[in-house]
């Protein structure tokens, strides 16, 4: 089997690469012994191998697969070296690292997508949405953002993209267009739709778990919120990409003749796959009830529907997205391992100290800090991190005092916002945005980690300036 070559860096971009990993390895290993801060060597190590990774990534010197996969043995012999895992029970904590019920999810959602496009339905939603828009880009993105984020609400933005991606590319395929900033308009437009209920994200799964929040809860203290947020947007993405929604569509006389329901290749494939996706997407709905993880749901519709159709698992199975699968796998790995060094924890405490006490600036902090962190760090091991740091805050005297009268501390509230709408700062800030860039790759579109970085991080900085102030009122409204 013939193996493609991956494009070689400029020699210029590895030089200025290399320079900058240079200089934060002697920051990081040169200043806190300087400041007299006794830090163990894991953590320093951690880091390292952290702002390596982002670096390479952003220089891209490699596929974002190859980085994970060596920044994952890089950091487990460091962890050995420094006795932070031991050989002998190495095997069972790195697989403890590894976040099986997204790696699961993602499979079983990639598979059932992968059979349900063979139905031909992807072409026929396109066809659909460009005679809707008339070839204005403007009107095509709103639709699109907007019907992404809505359903991000209902169902999880990983699921939500991994339906919606393919139908951009199969509209602007049409147009002879370049569909990446509607791919990026919509993953963005994902992880903020997701942030308004207790299922749309996985942090909100673990917020609501660890702190006894309901589906209600959060539609009712998060809903306006994000829908101002998500309103002004819109707006962000048409300053962002208005040299690009100026582009001239093609075809768009021919294709306001086309007959879409000619699209639809094989009805009785879509019947079934739509049958198994609903039947998902109701038990998605209603696992926190069941008891059944998401990816046990996932898997099995996959299951069911391989079945019924009698898909060919080979051709089935080289549609899914396996670099992206392996890229979650070795991150998941890096990230567990400096969560365990102390790394995060210790990063989280320093900024929690910064607060004094008091409930506002914990409550802007919050926000912001897991906003900065969520960008660069996936957000569910973050979360994980802040819960117990935010149940000690939600008890200390200041908080409980200025808060106390609500029913639900708006700390939590502040943990979601930040880490769900952090996500959008970089490309691997988010599961859905990891997503969204392997599937724009497969069809030969790569989104680069600076290309998300130029549009995402300011992207994110507005969206959290607008949910922190409109989330603030919000509190104040309820304090009255």
């Amino acid at each position: 089997m013939e193996v493609a070559a991956q494009p070689k860096a400029a020699p210029k971009k590895v030089a200025i690469g290399i320079a900058l990993i240079a200089a934060f390895a002697v920051l990081i290993f040169a200043v806190p012994p300087a400041l007299g801060k006794n830090i163990h060597p894991m953590i320093l190590v951690s880091a390292f191998i952290l702002v390596s990774i982002y670096i390479v990534l952003s220089f891209e010197f490699l596929h974002r697969s190859t980085i994970a996969l060596a920044g994952a043995i890089m950091i487990i012999i460091a962890a050995l070296a420094f006795g932070t895992i031991q050989a002998e029970q190495s095997f069972d904590f790195i697989v403890s690292t590894i976040d099986y019920n997204t790696i699961g999810l993602l499979l079983g959602m990639m598979i059932i997508v992968a059979i349900l496009a063979e139905s031909g339905v992807f072409q026929w939603v396109g066809i659909r949405a460009s005679k809707a828009s008339k070839g204005n880009l403007w009107k095509l993105m709103v639709i699109m953002c907007t019907f992404t984020a809505v359903t991000s609400m209902f169902i999880d933005n990983v699921t939500t993209i991994l339906l919606m991606v393919p139908v951009t590319v199969a509209v602007f395929r049409i147009f002879r267009v370049s569909p990446m900033p509607f791919i990026l308009a919509q993953a963005l437009a994902s992880n903020v739709g997701g942030t308004a209920t207790l299922i749309g994200d996985p942090p909100n799964i673990m917020i609501g778990s660890a702190a006894s929040i309901d589906f209600n809860a959060f539609i009712i203290h998060l809903g306006p919120t994000i829908a101002i947020s998500f309103a002004a947007s819109l707006f962000l993405l048409k300053f962002m990409f208005r040299k690009e929604l100026k582009a001239q569509v093609q075809n768009l006389e021919q294709l306001m003749k086309e007959d879409e329901n000619a699209y639809l290749k094989d009805k009785g494939i879509l019947k079934k796959s739509l049958a198994v996706l609903f039947g998902v997407v109701a038990l998605f709905v209603v696992h926190g009830l069941l008891h059944i993880e998401p990816s046990i749901i996932a898997l099995g519709g996959a299951g069911v529907l391989l079945a019924v159709t009698r898909a060919s698992p080979e051709r089935v199975f080289r549609e899914v997205d396996w670099p992206t699968l392996i890229f979650f796998t070795g991150l998941f790995i890096i990230v567990g391992i400096a969560e365990h060094a102390g790394m995060i924890e210790l990063l989280s405490k320093a900024a929690l100290g910064a607060t004094g006490g008091n409930p506002w600036v914990a409550f802007v902090m919050i926000i912001w800090m897991s906003a900065i962190a969520s960008a660069f760090i996936d957000n569910i091991p973050f979360t994980a991190t802040m819960i117990p740091l935010v149940h000690t805050l939600n008890g200390s005297v200041g908080v409980a005092g200025a808060f106390g009268d609500l029913h639900i501390s708006p700390l939590w509230w502040a943990l979601s916002l930040g880490a769900n709408l952090g996500g959008n700062g970089t490309l691997i800030g988010s599961s859905a945005g990891i997503v969204a860039a392997g599937i724009s790759e497969k069809h030969g579109h790569p989104i680069s980690f600076v290309k998300w970085l130029r549009v995402g991080f300011p992207f994110m900085v507005i969206t959290v300036a607008i949910g922190t102030v409109i989330l603030a009122v919000d509190v104040l409204l309820r304090l009255q």
